[in-house]
């Protein structure tokens, strides 16, 4: 009798097999939607119909879990998760030597931690960075979307946040000489965005680098950009720092 139920095809976890899309986990409340609660999902993984991954967010059985389907499915859990700095720049074509099956970098609007099921699975991590203090929520908005030819419903920078996010990495996660050569390899900013995020950027390191490279690299005019924009490079005197692998990082002020 009890077998028979199991496989009816009225039974609710038949109905969740056929409604939820493989590749990605699904939490509890997609669950309750099809008539399967909490109790029911418990029985249901100790029965090998499922899948527990982590409080309340559940799997199918042998169903390998697809990188960017799982991201979006964070996307619902942790707010402002997007991808981020190089990882960004490599989704809109900008590449150095960096492999598409690396580990994402994935930016946040504060303190988390990514589930340890998911960075088992995928190569990750996560800041939560105060990068911007954004004068109100439309250039947060307006500056993260789904690149072409990127899987529907994936947060990613645009090319001018994610630039700014790599340079603000540089010395602690991003190595200078990468970033140098991702920065070389850039299409032309929108400048008028491009300018909005600098004023509004938090890190004096991120806009003096950028500044500098852009003058050696011919990106834009920045002599026209620093007159038509107020930009925030701090104090007249160099900015310097050791980085990391102990090269000394020395920047003025406007480039």
């Amino acid at each position: 009798m009890s077998s028979e139920r199991e496989h009816s095809p009225t039974n609710p976890i038949k109905v969740v097999q056929t409604e939820v899309p493989r590749g990605a986990p699904f939490a509890l409340d997609a669950l309750a939607n099809l008539g399967v609660d909490r109790q029911a999902a418990a029985r249901q993984a100790r029965n090998g119909w499922l899948v527990r991954l982590g409080q309340g967010i559940y799997a199918f059985p042998n169903d390998p879990l697809d990188r960017a389907s799982t991201t979006v499915f964070l996307q619902t859990r942790m707010p402002g998760l997007h991808v981020a700095a190089r990882t960004a720049l490599h989704m809109h074509g900008v590449r150095h030597n960096l492999g598409a099956n690396g580990a994402w970098i994935l930016w946040g609007d504060g303190p988390a931690r990514l589930p340890a099921w998911y960075v088992e699975r995928f190569p990750a991590r996560y800041a939560g960075t105060h990068l911007f203090d954004w004068p109100d929520g439309t250039l947060a908005t307006a500056t993260l979307g789904t690149p072409p030819g990127v899987h529907p419903g994936l947060t990613v920078s645009v090319p001018e946040r994610a630039l700014l996010e790599m340079l603000y990495e540089v010395g602690v996660h991003q190595s200078l000489e990468e970033a140098r050569q991702l920065f070389e390899n850039l299409r032309p900013p929108r400048r008028e965005l491009l300018a909005k995020l600098l004023q509004c950027c938090t890190s004096i390191k991120a806009v003096r680098l950028f500044l500098t490279w852009a003058r050696e690299t011919r990106l834009l005019d920045v002599d026209k950009l620093l007159s038509d924009y107020t930009l925030p490079v701090g104090s007249d005197s160099r900015w310097m720092t050791r980085l990391k692998d102990g090269t000394l990082l020395s920047l003025r002020p406007h480039g």
